[in-house]
């Protein structure tokens, strides 16, 4: 069996979605229209998309997040900074995920936000003219989400006092705030870090670029991988991924190594091979997903296929996603046999062993549901996927280039 192949992947949503929050900040801060002509390789994710519409048509009066997380959670601290008056809404599964955190951290330093249906949750409504900051200090839990701590670092230079944050708790998904600072000084800002990064300040001051070239997705690459670490023999060409990347999830390479998946760095992307006659050495990986969420699904899937015993931890986010993710591995895993098990709080491990059965994968309407099981149509070829097109959220041709390397895969006699 082979796989071999070129996979082009989307831009990563991640960057995208900050580089478009501080281009337009920094329009904002010298009053001119916000244009994004300047950052380069900008993502089709419909999530990217979403915040984009919305940048561009600042004036309307309700601003609709859709199913977007990461545009919800920056756009209610954009809206404030920029002193707009909106109603900020989303579908019905984002009024199921909590904003509180953010929001009493804005109320904390002058901010009136209303809650217009559940207390705690989506919609809000944002007055921004009515914003005076009051204090320049805030203390804020670093264990519900990283988005928060972004969002409010980014908004931090444009408030007259800057703004300093004591981050409360377990840090999650540190990459993505290292992300944020980096793009931030790629946009003219520094900000400092004290006591190992809990806490931070950004003083007062203004953004200015020239241009922004956006990576592609390495959350996107976790799931070439996962086709590689499936097939008995595969060499990927991937382009557009970098050696020094500022996304957490680049640590894909690494967990992928234990599943037989080598990588090569070339000048223009990565090379990804199959150890031939591949043998685990390691049967108890233990990962801690706190700063790597978005490849836990992934990984889940070809545990289970290969049976190499994986204990998982830092995985408490999962249950505010698209969908409550650990229950939704839990209940498709099962149906090959698999149990996905807590053996002690929040760590997880895999018990069965898998069974290759024609089903339908339920998506959740979570593109990385669908996502991380479609490796497993090389075990499966007629296995099928309710709402496929959930893709788009963050890959929208990935069904294409799926299509691309099961084309090319070819059953050895």
């Amino acid at each position: 069996m082979l796989l071999n192949s070129k996979i082009n992947l989307p831009a990563s949503k991640s960057e995208c979605n900050r580089a478009l929050i501080l281009a337009a900040l920094s329009a904002y801060q010298s009053a001119v229209s916000f244009s994004p002509e300047n950052i380069k390789n900008i993502s089709q994710a419909i999530d990217t998309q979403t915040l984009l519409g919305i940048l561009l048509n600042q004036d309307s009066e309700i601003w609709d997040a859709k199913d977007a997380g990461t545009t919800f959670r920056f756009l209610t601290a954009f809206a404030l900074a920029t002193q707009k008056n909106v109603i900020l809404t989303g579908s019905e599964r984002m009024k199921e995920r909590p904003i509180a955190v953010l929001v009493e951290a804005l109320r904390s330093i002058g901010a009136k936000i209303d809650y217009l249906e559940k207390e705690g949750f989506p919609p809000l409504q944002i007055f921004g003219r009515d914003f005076i900051q009051t204090k320049n200090e805030i203390n804020i839990r670093a264990d519900v989400s990283s988005q928060y701590i972004s969002a409010l670092l980014m908004i931090a230079p444009t408030l007259d006092k800057g703004l300093t944050m004591n981050l409360i708790g377990k840090i999650g998904s540190r990459p993505y705030i290292k992300m944020t600072l980096q793009q931030m000084e790629a946009f003219g800002v520094v900000a400092e870090e004290h006591v190992n990064g809990l806490q931070m300040r950004v003083n007062e001051g203004s953004y200015h670029f020239s241009v922004f070239e956006v990576e592609n997705d390495w959350s996107a690459a976790s799931y070439v991988y996962a086709f590689a670490a499936l097939a008995e023999s595969a060499e990927i060409f991937i382009p557009g991924l970098k050696q020094d990347s500022l996304q957490g999830d680049k640590e894909i390479v690494e967990i992928m190594s234990h599943f037989g998946v080598e990588t090569f760095w070339e000048k223009e992307g990565i090379i990804l091979r199959k150890k031939a006659n591949f043998v685990p050495i390691e049967q108890n990986l233990h990962i801690d997903f706190s700063n790597i969420p978005d490849l836990a699904q992934t990984i889940a899937v070809v545990a289970a296929v290969t049976g190499i015993k994986v204990y998982f931890s830092g995985l408490e986010s999962l249950r505010i996603k698209e969908t409550d993710r650990i229950a939704a591995l839990q209940t498709e895993l099962l149906k090959f046999g698999v149990h996905f098990s807590a053996v002690e709080k929040e760590v997880f491990t895999l018990y069965g062993t898998f069974i290759p059965n024609k089903t339908e994968i339920n998506t959740y309407k979570d593109h990385r549901m669908a996502m991380a099981f479609a490796p497993l149509l090389l075990k499966i070829p007629d296995l099928t996927f309710e709402n496929p097109e959930v893709v788009a959220k963050s890959f929208p041709n990935f069904w294409i280039e799926v299509r691309k390397l099961m084309n090319v895969y070819v059953h050895d006699n």
